[in-house]
């Protein structure tokens, strides 16, 4: 059963006021308002009768109810749907209620959350309706353009432009489970299309969503978010400190050659990225997808409490990093920085992947832009190769001049066997290949490439 606007925003919110009707400057005669004129700006015959019943219906005199509330005891400015008002569509009234609600988040430095079931534009007020599309936009660039997070909850169904700029253009995208999501609703789309297409659930797997989240958890998983991305700095401190490099999990103890250090960095028991970040944080939220298309399970990215404060992270987890994982590590140093949130990146994969597959999917243009999204964020980036530097797959998400290593890791411009057979060196070389390249911790602490070796706790680890 769907929830009212009103049951919806009560179902996350500790308490909300509902915010003022917003006022609408006076339009040229000539133009008329929807509310202004009989029957809305194209004299849509039955429009006010159409009106008149929702209002009935739901108690409602608009699409959309909007609210300043307290979640978890952070405060936001929350956007609610009523789905049961015309399809929860987007009228110019709709429009003004949203402009007034995003002008409210900025003059107050709070959050939007837009809880979304909408089926699009509003077929009564025609391109007057669709126009608002625009003016949502817009609002929601001055927002980011002021750091000021946006989360979206998709709830069934959110369809047409609704999804198109709240929801898909929010820095957070969660969705209740089973419900319909997409650009084309039901009436709209192929006879033939494929209806998991159109689901959270599909929407999930392509990478344009951060997660499902069952109605009973929704409260919680949202205080979790405001209270990673919202938390106020203490006064006085640094905008954005930068992240302390973790304490080394795996061996203490430096390789003695070049191949021992690839020995090591392969071993299956080498602690992981998921070993890293559950010492390292104490609470952690996740993003998911590159938002164009494609999920790489071997990239884990997010937000996580550290110290007592958020610090994000994109960490490799060993495995060759596809186009998606790359887009998906910059877009989650690009959020970090507009939110002013220093970054964590921890390097560890073999390599990028290099199969057809990912030369298809952009596998150059996702590494670069990798490599811009680091050197133009402005918050510190933090990084640390915790096992296999695997040429630029690996340079990628390591932060110049702020990179450490852990004792059994290892970095190289390429693999030592791929290296040899580059020189036309047979198998018997290949561990002199990789003394020759000088790949061990400690040879790249002299080369420069990295700062220090940072050891286990307590043990003398490296200093932020």
């Amino acid at each position: 059963m769907r929830l009212t606007a009103r049951q919806a925003i009560a179902a996350v919110a500790d308490t909300y006021t509902e915010l003022a009707e917003p006022g609408r400057p006076q339009a040229p005669s000539a133009v008329p308002t929807a509310s202004s004129a009989p029957d809305g700006p194209l004299g849509w015959s039955g429009y006010d009768d159409a009106r008149a019943r929702a209002r009935a219906r739901t108690g409602e005199d608009e699409s959309v109810v909007t609210a300043l509330a307290t979640i978890g005891g952070a405060e936001a400015v929350v956007v609610s749907f009523e789905f049961r008002y015309l399809g929860g569509s987007l009228g110019e009234r709709t429009g003004d209620r949203l402009e007034a609600a995003y002008t409210r988040a900025r003059e107050r430095g709070l959050p939007v959350v837009s809880l979304i079931a909408t089926g699009g534009s509003r077929m009564q007020e025609g391109m007057r309706a669709l126009s608002q599309l625009q003016r949502v936009a817009g609002q929601s660039a001055l927002n980011r353009a002021a750091g000021l997070p946006q989360l979206a909850v998709l709830r069934d169904p959110t369809t047409g432009g609704g999804w198109a700029t709240l929801g898909a253009g929010a820095d957070v995208i969660l969705a209740l489970p089973g419900a319909q999501i997409g650009f084309a609703g039901s009436r709209v789309r192929p006879p033939d299309a494929d209806p998991y297409a159109y689901s959270a659930e599909g929407q999930l797997a392509s990478g344009h969503i951060d997660a499902l989240v069952p109605p009973d958890r929704l409260r919680t998983t949202l205080q979790r978010w405001l209270h990673l991305l919202c938390t106020p700095r203490e006064p006085g401190s640094p905008a954005a400190a930068p992240a302390p490099p973790p304490y080394a999990l795996g061996a203490s103890g430096l390789p003695e050659t070049g191949w021992g250090a690839v020995v090591r960095a392969r071993a299956a028991r080498r602690p992981r990225a998921e070993a890293y970040l559950r010492a390292y944080f104490d609470d952690l939220e996740e993003i998911s997808g590159d938002r164009c298309g494609g999920v790489d399970p071997g990239i884990r990215c997010g937000f996580g409490r550290h110290d007592g404060r958020t610090i994000a992270f994109a960490a490799q987890c060993g495995t060759a990093t596809r186009p998606a994982g790359f887009r998906t590590a910059a877009r989650l140093i690009r959020l970090a920085d507009r939110l002013g949130i220093p970054v964590l990146t921890l390097v560890d994969t073999p390599g990028a992947a290099n199969d057809a597959a990912a030369e298809r999917a952009g596998a150059g243009a996702a590494i670069a832009d990798t490599f811009a999204a680091l050197a133009t964020a402005r918050v510190p980036v933090t990084s640390l190769l915790i096992g296999e530097g695997g040429s630029g797959g690996a340079l990628a998400l390591a932060a110049p001049d702020r990179l450490w290593a852990t004792p059994d890791s290892y970095f190289s411009v390429i693999a030592p066997e791929l290296a040899a057979a580059i020189l036309k060196r047979d198998e018997a070389q290949i561990h002199d290949t990789a003394d020759q390249l000088r790949i061990r911790p400690q040879d790249l602490r002299e080369l420069g490439i990295i700062r220090d070796i940072v050891g286990p706790a307590g043990e003398g680890a490296a200093e932020s």
